[in-house]
């Protein structure tokens, strides 16, 4: 590789400025830069810059309206809980009143259809001892004629 300070080192000079020459370019070279700067400055980033502001303001009353929108969204569905327990307590309410009406309405029928069937059961029963009553009288009758036909034979 070349060694760099060999090179300044052997480099000449050539005039009265030496190495570095400054010469009316420099100063020109710097107006251009300034020049360049500004046109740059207004054609480009003055517009880039106004872009970037009205994006920037976009996206902040977005933000806003969003959180806006987030804590009207968070205090409706804050309502619709609170509605949504007192209903099921209503219901479930409804439905325990329901369930102990239902419960005496079946008390109220099983008592209804028990003293029905104890009633027919007291018919029945009567019915049959009326029955086995007048079975035991007939064959009272009946034996009593068989007993004396039978001593009738056994006497003759």
């Amino acid at each position: 590789m070349i060694n760099f300070s060999t090179l300044i080192l052997s480099s000449e000079a050539n005039g009265p400025d030496g190495l570095f020459d400054i010469d009316a370019t420099l100063p020109l070279i710097a107006i251009q830069f300034l020049v360049l700067m500004v046109i740059l400055n207004i054609i480009l980033y003055s517009p880039l810059l106004t872009v970037i502001a009205e994006r920037k303001e976009y996206i902040l009353t977005n933000l806003t309206n969003a959180a806006s929108l987030l804590e009207q969204a968070n205090i409706l569905a804050d309502q619709y809980e609170q509605q949504l327990n007192s209903v099921r307590k209503e219901t479930q309410l409804e439905i325990t009143n329901s369930q102990k009406m239902y419960k005496e309405i079946f008390e109220i029928e099983l008592n209804i259809s028990q003293t029905y069937i104890d009633d027919l059961l007291d018919s029945i029963i009567d019915d049959l001892l009326a029955k086995k009553n007048t079975a035991l009288n007939s064959l009272e009758t009946i034996v009593q004629s068989l007993c004396s036909e039978i001593e009738t034979r056994l006497s003759i």
